[in-house]
């Protein structure tokens, strides 16, 4: 027995000491791992690279490459989108991409790590001296001629020529289908040859669009089911007006705004350098009058979602886009739904229709406007670009060569120039149906 108990003390001392010795080895060998392990292996680079993103350069075009420049201390690569570059050793880089208006940049390292920016782009408009002219008119070699002598003349560097007119027809060809369903699609010029030898003289395009007021779609629309596709009246039928008994289209409608948007994506891929809504707008007449199927909004509100809608498909196609607007709306913006602040929001320059002959007496302090050319052109100017401030859309008046109540010759033509000059405003587009100006009241350039 006594034997037996020391045996038993002497094999439990002796495990308890083996036992502790292999934790002793077992601890020196995990901590001689982990030691190594810190040794061998660094800690994870997670510091990104420095990037610095210089502001972008205005440009001239949509159809212009942005061009892109900074710095990427330490990256292996800058990217926008799919396109990438790898920075020079001292970390400059350089690569120019399509037009948007902005850009996300990215500068990544050989660890993953990232770094990134965004470039907000900007445009300067070209100087625009312009003269309306009509399909029709494009078609007449005289007419035609006479315009193009202005412009050789240098009196001119724009031509505005009508996509879509006051009757919904469209000018030329056009491969829309809604144009080619409802027949607003014609063969009257050639849309490309004209951009051609307009471009090829130096000469910009911008395509004029009536937008709502559409009395071709209005009335293929109501005789084929689409009744919404129209403004109505209270009792369900077309709203009629001066216009014709069914002459405008509901801009509420997403298949109306749509199809405009279409004809301008169109016009701006066949090269046309800008578009401009005209009939952009409800029409004129007592709210009460009328009804819009769909309209969630003020009118007032839905004409400045649609420019909203059509800016970046426009812009994208490269064109810019603006607006005609009546010389009242800086002053009665729900006599049309015309608010100028919020349109000049969606466009790059707005278009105010301040000829003289439709003023009232008295506006804006000028007895005679009609008479008074140079004083309502400019006090009428004074107020659009209080409106458009702070918006960075420019303002370009259209102007008055037609005699309506008073004459009008090449010194009712110069004053409205000058008053535009005075108001600090370097372009113009004249108005005249017929395709018909006093060149002799435009300067050369």
């Amino acid at each position: 027995m006594g034997f037996s108990f020391r045996s038993a003390v002497r094999w439990r001392w002796t495990s308890t000491v083996v036992g502790v010795g292999l934790a002793i080895v077992v601890v020196a060998l995990v901590a001689g791992f982990a030691l190594s392990r810190s040794a061998v292996v660094p800690l994870a680079d997670t510091t990104p690279p420095t990037l610095t993103v210089n502001p972008a350069d205005p440009v001239t075009s949509y159809r212009s490459p942005v061009v892109v420049r900074g710095t990427a201390v330490d990256a292996v690569r800058v990217s926008i989108g799919a396109e990438s570059v790898t920075p020079a050793e001292d970390g400059s880089f350089e690569f120019a991409v399509p037009w948007a208006p902005a850009f996300e940049v990215v500068a990544a390292d050989d660890a993953g790590n990232a770094a990134s920016s965004t470039v907000v782009t900007a445009r300067t408009l070209p100087r625009m001296r312009a003269v309306h002219v009509t399909a029709h008119a494009w078609s007449h070699d005289g007419l035609r001629e006479s315009v193009l002598d202005l412009a050789r003349q240098g009196r001119i560097d724009t031509v505005q020529l009508d996509i879509k007119d006051e009757d919904g027809v469209v000018g030329y060809d056009s491969q829309v289908p809604l144009a080619r369903e409802s027949g607003a699609a014609t063969k009257i010029y050639d849309a490309p040859a004209a951009l051609r030898q307009l471009h090829d003289m130096g000469v910009q395009v911008v395509g004029r669009i009536v937008a709502f007021r559409d009395p071709t779609l209005a009335s293929w629309a109501w005789h084929s089911g689409r009744n919404d596709w129209v403004v109505q009246n209270p009792s369900g039928q077309p709203y009629s007006s001066h216009y014709g008994p069914i002459a405008f289209t509901n801009f509420a409608h997403p298949d109306v705004r749509r199809y405009n948007i279409d004809l301008a994506v169109e016009g701006a891929r066949l090269g046309f350098d800008g578009i401009m809504y005209d009939y952009v707008r409800r029409p004129d007449g007592s709210l009460t009058s009328m009804t819009f199927t769909g309209l969630t909004d003020t009118p007032s509100v839905a004409i400045a979602a649609f420019l909203a809608e059509s800016r970046h498909p426009v812009n994208s196609a490269g064109a810019h886009q603006s607006a005609a607007v009546y010389g009242i709306a800086s002053t009665r913006p729900d006599q049309i739904a015309q608010d100028i602040p919020l349109i000049a929001r969606h466009v790059d320059f707005v278009a105010p229709m301040i000829y003289p002959s439709h003023w009232n007496p008295g506006e804006y302090g000028v007895a005679n406007p009609n008479a008074q050319p140079y004083d309502i052109v400019y006090r009428s100017l004074q107020d659009f670009i209080t409106q458009t401030k702070g918006t960075n859309a420019g303002v370009i008046p259209w102007l008055q060569d037609f005699s309506l109540g008073v004459s009008y010759g090449d010194a009712e033509v110069k004053a409205q120039i000058d008053a535009t000059r005075a108001a600090g405003i370097d372009g113009f587009f004249f108005w005249n149906a017929a395709t018909r100006y006093h060149g002799g009241g435009i300067h050369p350039a």
